[in-house]
This record gives structure tokens, sequence and C-alpha cells, in this order.
């Protein structure tokens, strides 16, 4: 006998939209969507659509006077991924307010591992690249991030009997390089910064941190705000994510008589309360996994490779060997080599239910570099010249060469766990 009851006709809708939020916003769905964007601009870029994968891309649209008559390919690299950023902010602001990086003993190993995991890619792509000229050297970042949404995506499908603090681990340690990721494009990958709209900048962002501070939810408020803001950072040169950043970070975290939404109640039925930081975080991560970053991947993966020649081509360049090389060696060896370093020092240590085969897997996996190693590949090279074309061969090679090995590592692991559990 069924024990389902009908859901009232005025629910049904919410809890339909409900159900669709929760699914896009497992990490395994949000990996899934960035995989199917990738494979599918790859096969337009190399069949015989890739005439019209190009006009699309390059098709270019907006008020010049603001500096954004831009291309689909950059609308997608500027704007849809400022949204991504943003939620990045958001997830790094909770962790240094209430989460892990609160706690200075148990995030500095994290910490210190994602410092060492972005030095030693870039090291190992400087020396591949020593003899090429200075204009290769341009690259040195981009083997240096780590794909937050791949990465976790891969332990989600392989690792569901892992231990919890090796996901919290990768997490930690991927916020933080996604922070020094989003440092080395303010710092380095900026040419010239117009102050003037730089300034004029901070009065949308300033009136954004005001009303979030206040409580306000509204979205013909916040998101033109945003947009403002964000409009103004890029016509400075500065690159455009760092606005999203700087917006995740305005929002408070801690739940204020002004600030918070109702997230339910407890045991006793009192009602419990989040700040906003978390209700803006669950509403945009879907955008951000479902939308800006498939659509970001779909417009930057599209390499046409040209066959086995063009793919030879591709791996005789040393930034293609640089970029492979700092992904699954340069993430492997700077994550675990710093951990065991670090570890040595009085007082600080891995979570026990750890071991070092697991935390090998886990580094391994970070090599995935993708959405913010294209994102790099294009500002220092070029979207469209010869160069980027191989940085995209090296960052989609290394990216599947580092998740096959860790994934591997953690299935192994895995089943070793499951037999545990009995």
């Amino acid at each position: 006998m069924s024990h389902h009851t009908q859901m009232p006709a005025d629910q049904a809708p919410h809890s339909i939209w409900r159900g669709i939020h929760q699914t896009l916003g497992k990490d395994t769905v949000g990996g899934a969507l960035l995989l199917a964007a990738t494979v599918f601009a790859l096969i337009l870029a190399n069949t015989g659509a890739a005439g019209f994968y190009d006009t699309l891309r390059d098709f270019t649209f907006g008020p010049e006077s603001l500096h954004l008559n831009l291309s689909v390919g950059a609308w997608a690299a500027d704007g849809l991924l400022a949204i991504f950023f943003f939620v990045v902010g958001l997830e790094l602001k909770e962790e240094f307010v209430v989460g892990k990086l609160r706690n200075v003993r148990t995030a500095i190993v994290p910490i210190a591992a994602a410092v060492g995991g972005v030095i030693v890619p870039a090291l190992i792509y400087v020396i591949v690249n020593l003899n090429s000229g200075a204009g290769a050297l341009q690259g040195w970042a981009i083997p240096a991030a780590t794909d937050i949404a791949f990465a976790v995506a891969v332990i989600a499908v392989v690792g569901r009997h892992l231990p919890p603090a090796l996901r919290t681990f990768l997490l930690t340690l991927a916020v933080v390089d996604d922070l020094l990721a989003i440092s080395i494009i303010a710092i380095f990958y900026t040419d010239e910064i117009d102050f003037l709209f730089l300034g004029l900048a901070v009065i949308p962002l300033a009136a954004f941190a005001i009303a979030v501070q206040r409580g306000v939810r509204a979205w013909w408020i916040l998101i033109p705000l945003g947009v403002i803001t964000w409009a103004l950072v890029h016509a400075s040169g500065i690159h455009a994510t760092v606005a999203g950043v700087l917006l995740g970070f305005m929002v408070p975290v801690i739940a204020t008589k002004r600030a918070r939404v109702k997230a339910g109640t407890d045991a006793s039925g009192r009602q419990l309360y989040d700040g906003l930081a978390a209700h803006f975080a669950d509403r945009w991560s879907v955008v951000s996994s479902a939308v800006a970053v498939p659509l970001f991947a779909f417009f930057s993966a599209g390499v046409t490779v040209g066959g086995i020649a063009g793919l030879t081509e591709s791996f005789e360049d040393t930034i293609a060997l640089g970029i492979i090389a700092g992904l699954v060696l340069g993430k492997a060896i700077g994550i675990t080599a710093t951990t065991f370093l670090v570890t040595r020092l009085p007082g600080l240590r891995i979570d026990p239910s750890i071991t070092w085969v697991d935390m090998v897997g886990m580094a391994f996996v970070a090599g995935i570099g993708f959405t913010v190693s294209l994102l790099v590949g294009e500002l220092s090279f070029g979207t469209g010249s010869e160069s980027d074309d191989h940085v995209k061969v090296g960052v989609l090679t290394g990216s599947l060469i580092a998740a096959l090995i860790g994934g591997t590592m953690l299935a192994v692991r895995n089943r070793h766990y499951r037999r545990l559990l009995g």
C-alpha cells in the first residue's frame, strides 16, 4: 500500500523547483555538465561545424563606450566567470569567518599545501620553458590553478566511502588555491589600470555592501549594483572576475537581526537562521555550476586539434608540455611534499583518518586545472592565438591525466574503506 500523500497544487511547482535545485547543486551534476560542455565544444571545433562554432564564439556585441564590445567568448570568460568567482568569494568568506580557515592551526596545513600546489607547478612550467623565450614564460601561472567543480566531482563519483576529512582538505585547499589564482590574475595579468574607473567601482560596491549588511535581498537592487561594479572593474583594466570575489566578500556571514534568512527549526522548535552568505551561496552556486561554468567551458575548450598531426604539433610545444608536467607532477609533488614538511612541525598534523596514500590520490585530483587554467591561458597568450590552442590541448590533457591517476588511486582506496565498513 502506498503512503504517498497528495501534494497541494500550490506547493507542487515549488517542490519541483527545490528538487531541480538540489540536483543541480550536487557536485557530480556540476562536474558532468562541465564535462559535457567541454566534449561538445571539442566535437564542434573538430568537425564540419567548426566554422559555426568559431563564428558564434567570436561574435561581438555590447557598448564600446564602456569597453564592453566583447566577443561571446570574452563575455563568458569575463562575465559568466564573475558569477563563479562571486560564489567562490562567498565560500571563502564563510570559511574565514566560521569555517575551517577560522582556526589557524586547523587551516595552516591545507593553506600551506595550496601554496606548495601553486609554486611547484609554476616552477616546473618555467623549467620546461626556460629556453623557449620570454613569450612562453608568460604562461607560468597556467598549471597553478585547481578546478574546484571538477576535482570535487571526481571525489564525489569515486569516493563515497573515503574519509570526509579528505574532501574537506581538498575543498579548503581548492578555495585557497582560487584566492591565490585571483591574486595572480589581479597582479600579474593586468596590463594598465585606469584608476578613475577603479575609483568609480568603489561607489556601487559600497552601496552593495551597505544594502546586504542591512539585509536587503531584492534582486532588482543587488543585481544592478553588482553589474555596475563588474562593468567598472572591467573598464579599469583589472580582470572582471575580481569584481565577483569582492562582491562575495561584502556579504555578511553571521546571521544578524537585520541580515538573516529563516533556515528551519531545531529539535525544540526554535527558529534557526542562516546568514546571507550561506543563502546567496546556495542560490547562486546552482547558476554557477549549471550555467556559468559550463558555458565558459563550452566557449573556451573548443580547440581545433587538427587530427594526429595537430596533436603532435601541440605536444612538441614546450608550453603544452610545461602545463601537462605542472598539472600532473607539479600539483601532486607540491601538495604532498608541502603537507609532509609542514606536518613535521610540532602541533601540526593532518586528520588521523587520512592516510598518505589518500593524500597522494587527492593531490593528483587537485591537478585538474581546467576552468581557471584556461582563463589564465587566454590572459597569457590572447584568445585564438596558436599558443592559446596549445595551452588548451595542454590543460585538457594534463587535467585528464591527473583525473585518471587521482581518480583510480581514490577508487582503489574507496574499495578498501568500503570493505572495512563491512
